[in-house]
């Protein structure tokens, strides 16, 4: 049983269908005048305006990225590094953002001399909008607050924080990886000036991820050479990944509604009888206002790799959280910020249904966990 979905998706089959013409017969390269390459321009073309469409933006408004940690790389180094060149050397995130945007800001903190603000969270992980509004200056020069938690699943108030920083004519970049799924990506409606976002979150392949740039916002590119992209991001385009991608997302948009209250019923039951089937465990996140599927906890005087394990021997794969941190040592940055105690930090367990995953999954969940959190109790102390 796979409830992982947050780490990755499998790449549904008719997005592999879509996807296999550009990896045999049409597989020329997009800048080539002749046939081959006329018709994979082609390709990329539709993929493009597709997700113009979903986004309800202009079609040179979207960048093809390798990946959604690009995109918010590019999107923020792009836009600092731009805005320095006026003297604007002040970046604004959240301390629960995902790595991709959290260690690209402490970056240009650290090597390019900017001055980071890190907005505090609540209990639940929504970003304090208080803070946010004391913080913005004539000298900020970005904006960057997540859409979606991957660790949590609590959604921000992303048109709050647009209107704050527009307020004082301050772009804004959301990572939309984890929402993309299951969120409107609508970037008039959430007011964004930036929105990045990785296929394989959404049924899509691996290595291959867009960011949609507003028309007018100053943005270095971080990749020199051929000059694609609009010269925002040199390298020959991935035609079968960009085609997979749109593919994917125009299924997931389309789908959304039934899909979410699909995998919101499973979600919703686990965050209900979990707690009460096992002592001294507490969702993590914001009761509502998170993705439909997305279930996680913390279980107190508990080290989860043993549950981990214990689940993986029956055939079921969960994560303690981030796919990109998972092997670390070190407690979770996102329930840090959160004020978890010490005795909760190293219990953290995230569920995370999809296409795949049934009512029955759940019973399933209910029955396992339970009795390997009990003997990891027994067993293994939580570090000192």
């Amino acid at each position: 049983m796979y409830v992982d979905h947050a780490a990755t998706t499998p790449v549904r089959p008719e997005v592999l269908a879509a996807m296999l013409p550009y990896l045999t017969d049409d597989w020329g390269n997009p800048s080539s005048l002749y046939g081959p390459g006329r018709r994979a321009a082609q390709a990329v073309a539709r993929a493009r305006a597709i997700l113009a469409d979903i986004f309800d933006c202009a079609r040179e408004e979207i960048v093809f990225t390798g990946s959604g940690s690009e995109g918010a790389n590019l999107a923020i180094k792009g836009v600092a590094m731009a805005a320095a060149r006026d003297g604007k050397r002040h970046l604004i995130t959240s301390r629960v953002e995902h790595h991709a945007v959290l260690d690209t800001c402490r970056w240009l903190a650290k090597y390019e001399g900017f001055r980071l603000t890190e907005i505090e969270v609540d209990a639940f992980g929504r970003i304090d909008l208080d803070q946010l509004e004391r913080s913005v200056t004539d000298q900020t020069a970005l904006v960057s607050v997540m859409y979606a938690n991957n660790e949590v699943g609590t959604i921000q108030p992303i048109r709050e924080v647009a209107e704050i920083a527009h307020a004082h004519n301050v772009p804004l970049h959301t990572d939309a990886v984890q929402a993309a799924a299951h969120l409107n990506l609508d970037v008039e409606s959430l007011g964004v000036d930036l929105l990045s976002i990785a296929a394989h979150k959404f049924y899509g392949p691996k290595g291959v991820g867009a960011l949609y740039v507003r028309r007018g916002t100053q943005l270095l590119p971080q990749t020199q050479g051929g000059g694609q992209e609009r010269g925002r991001r040199s390298g020959t385009e991935n035609v079968a990944g960009v085609v997979g991608m749109a593919e994917a997302l125009a299924f997931a948009q389309d789908e959304r509604a039934a899909t979410s209250d699909r995998l919101r019923s499973f979600s919703e039951r686990l965050i209900r009888e979990l707690p009460a089937r096992l002592s001294h465990t507490r969702l993590t996140g914001h009761p509502t206002l998170r993705l439909a599927g997305h279930a996680s906890f913390a279980f107190q005087d508990v080290e989860i790799a043993p549950v981990l394990l214990g689940l993986d021997k029956q055939d079921i794969w969960a994560s303690s959280g981030s796919a990109c941190t998972s092997a670390s040592s070190e407690p979770s940055h996102v329930l840090v910020a959160m004020g978890l105690s010490r005795d909760w930090l190293f219990g953290a367990l995230r569920v995370t249904f999809g296409k795949s995953n049934t009512a029955e999954d759940v019973d399933v969940l209910l029955e396992a966990i339970p009795e390997l959190v009990a003997n990891a109790r027994q067993r293994v102390a939580v570090p000192a």
